[in-house]
């Protein structure tokens, strides 16, 4: 792909405008995705943070959740944020009885798996073709991944309650999904590996990009209501 991508973002809930705001500082043509027609003229979809749950009702009500299956399904570049996260996974454990999944990355996710609101947290995530330096995570009532199948690369992992390593960062094929918001951070590292799988680049074809920024968003975990998996 020679011409800059078109890349949506879900915006039925959660961190729409955030992801917006970096992925047109990496020159990419962000646009909001409402409809099974916003979804039609995407080449890749981030799928942000928020309330899973949420996202699942109104996907349904918004006749997007078979379109968003569908794309996924026949190669569509997908990325996803903590409750992106669980939208893209195989399986959940934790979520309610009438829960829907877009799918498409093999994988079991356990919903909030580190805790309430009150216990978001930062931590440096070493993550995968990034670059040598450590990711700034934010988790805020976050996932974690609990099985992944042997088409899935974990990327990145995270020390969960009790001092147990828990995968936090996986990649699919043209899928990838994150436990945390790296959105609400001012590193665009993960960002730009999406971009580059978007246009067709091998992974990775800029391991490091430019030094992440120091300037963090106004947005933290404890800001960050909407960011609820």
């Amino acid at each position: 792909m020679t011409t800059a991508p078109t890349i949506g973002v879900l915006a039925l809930q959660g961190d729409v405008a955030e992801h917006i705001a970096v992925l047109r500082s990496l020159d990419v043509h962000a646009v909001k995705v409402l409809s099974p027609e916003h979804l039609e003229a995407v080449d890749g979809l981030v799928l942000p943070g928020g309330e899973s749950t949420t996202m699942s009702k109104l996907a349904l009500r918004y006749g997007l959740m078979g379109p968003l299956r569908e794309r996924v399904a026949a190669g569509m570049p997908a990325y996803g944020t903590c409750a992106g996260m669980i939208m893209l996974a195989d399986e959940i454990l934790g979520g309610t009885e009438d829960q829907r999944t877009v799918g498409g990355i093999d994988m079991t996710v356990r919903r909030n798996a580190f805790g309430r609101q009150t216990e978001s947290f930062e931590a440096r995530v070493s993550v995968d073709g990034i670059g040598e330096e450590p990711f700034d995570a934010v988790f805020i009532r976050a996932p974690w991944v609990e099985r992944v199948g042997p088409a899935v690369t974990v990327l990145g992992r995270a020390t969960g309650p009790g001092g147990k390593d828990r995968i936090v960062a996986v990649r699919q094929g043209g899928l990838v999904a994150t436990s945390f918001h790296p959105e609400l951070t001012g590193d665009t590292r993960i960002h730009r590996l999406f971009v580059d799988i978007v246009k067709g680049l091998p992974w990775p074809a800029t391991p490091s990009g430019p030094p992440p920024s120091t300037k963090r968003p106004s947005s933290t975990p404890s800001a960050a209501s909407s960011s609820r998996s």
